[in-house]
C-alpha cells in the first residue's frame, strides 16, 4: 500500500526588521510567502522582474503573540475580507509602552515559533497560498531605535477612565505602537478584537481624528465552551482560579438579562456586582455600564444599547471582559380592578 506524500504547507514569511518588511510588502502577490513547512521562518522574498504590481487589498492583525483561537479568528476574518489574492499581515510585538511598572511585561508569554506554527496551520485560501502571508516580529530596538519615543500619541479623555484610570499611560502606549504599525504595514483594513472594547474605541477615534487612511473592523469576542473570554493571560490561571474567573462572564450575562428585563442600568450593575462579590477569589477593579461609542457614563433613565464592562484580578492575573447590553424601558405594574396594585 502506497503512503500518501506528506502535506506541504506554505508558512508565513517572518521578517524582523523594517527594511525586510518594506521589501516583503512591495513584493507582488504570491511572492512574499515563506518557505515550505519546516524551513526556517526568516528572511525576505523579493519581487520577480516580470511580476505585475500588487493591486489586491491588504489586512493587518496586530498581536502581542501567545496566539490563541481569538487571534486566529481575527486572521480568518482578515483573510475572508481580502480574499485569496489579498495580503494578510500579522504583527507580533510585546509593546513595553503599554505596560505599567508593576505589570507583567517580563513574564508575558512569548513563543514566536509556536505562533508561526499556529498561523501556518490555518486553512489555505487557495492552493499554495497561506492564510497569513507575512509575520512582522520586530525587537523593541527595531520598533524604538532611539529608545522610548519622545513624541507619543495621547489617548485624551478615553485614556483617563476605566482601564485608563487603573493603568495610567496604557492607552497612550497602545495608540503610539498602533499608529507606528499602521504606518509600517500600510493596510487597507485592520482587525481588532472586541474583548478590548475601550482599546478598540480609542483606535477608532485616533484613526478618525488623525485622518489615518485605514478601515478599522472589530471582531466579536471568542469564548471557551465554559464562557471564559479567550486571553493570553488565561495561561497564568490555576484550575481554581480559572473556575473563579468564570464569574466574570456569568455576572455580565446576569446583568444584561436584568437590563433587558426592565431593571435599568442600576439594576444591571446591582445584579452583576452581587454575583462578583459572592466570590472572594475575584477582586473587582471596576464594573461599569457605559455608552458603547464614547465609554461615557449613562444617565439613570437611559434606555437603549449599552456596554457592560468588568475588570478584575483573579489571583495575580488581571482579566477584562464585556458584553453588549440592551437597556429596556422600566417595567411598570398595571393597576388591578378596584384600584389595588
Amino acid at each position: 500500500m502506497s503512503v500518501p506524500p506528506p502535506v506541504t504547507r506554505v508558512q508565513p514569511l517572518v521578517v524582523r526588521t523594517r527594511a525586510a518588511l518594506r521589501t516583503a510588502l512591495e513584493a507582488p502577490a504570491g511572492t512574499a510567502a515563506g518557505a515550505p513547512e519546516g524551513a526556517a521562518p526568516s528572511g525576505t522574498a523579493g519581487p520577480r522582474p516580470d511580476a505585475p504590481p500588487r493591486t489586491a487589498a491588504r489586512a493587518v492583525v496586530m498581536t502581542m503573540g501567545a496566539l490563541h483561537d481569538g487571534h486566529l479568528q481575527l486572521v480568518r476574518a482578515a483573510r475572508e475580507r481580502v480574499g485569496p489574492t489579498g495580503q494578510v499581515v500579522v504583527t507580533v510585538f510585546v509593546n513595553p509602552l503599554q505596560f505599567g511598572p508593576d505589570e507583567d511585561l517580563d513574564r508575558y508569554p512569548r513563543d514566536l515559533d509556536a505562533d508561526v506554527a499556529l498561523l501556518a496551520g490555518l486553512d489555505e485560501p487557495a492552493p499554495g497560498r497561506p492564510a497569513v502571508d507575512l509575520v512582522f516580529a520586530p525587537s523593541v530596538e527595531e520598533m524604538y531605535p532611539g529608545g522610548d519615543p519622545i513624541v507619543r500619541v495621547t489617548s485624551g479623555r478615553i485614556g483617563t477612565v476605566l482601564e485608563g484610570a487603573f493603568r495610567p499611560g496604557h492607552f497612550d502606549g497602545v495608540l503610539t505602537v498602533v499608529l507606528k504599525l499602521l504606518h509600517l504595514t500600510r493596510p487597507d483594513v485592520a482587525f481588532y478584537g472586541e474583548k478590548d472594547a475601550q482599546q478598540l474605541l480609542a483606535i477608532r477615534r485616533m484613526v478618525a481624528d488623525l485622518n489615518v487612511d485605514v478601515e478599522v473592523v472589530g471582531v466579536p469576542i471568542v469564548r471557551d465552551d465554559d464562557g471564559l473570554a479567550l486571553s493570553s493571560r488565561n495561561a497564568y490561571l490555576s484550575a481554581q482560579e480559572r473556575a473563579d474567573a468564570l464569574t466574570l462572564s456569568r455576572a455580565l450575562r446576569a446583568g444584561a438579562a436584568a437590563a433587558a428585563a426592565g431593571q435599568g442600568g442600576a439594576g444591571a450593575i446591582e445584579v452583576a456586582s452581587g454575583m462578583l462579590n459572592e466570590h472572594p477569589g475575584v477582586v473587582v477593579d471596576y464594573l461599569a455600564l457605559v455608552d458603547p461609542t464614547t465609554v461615557d457614563d449613562l444617565e439613570p433613565e437611559y434606555v437603549g444599547p449599552a456596554l457592560l464592562l468588568v475588570a478584575a484580578r483573579v489571583g495575580s492575573t488581571r482579566l477584562i471582559d464585556n458584553l453588549a447590553v440592551d437597556v429596556a424601558p422600566p417595567v411598570t405594574r398595571t393597576a388591578r380592578p378596584g384600584g389595588t396594585q
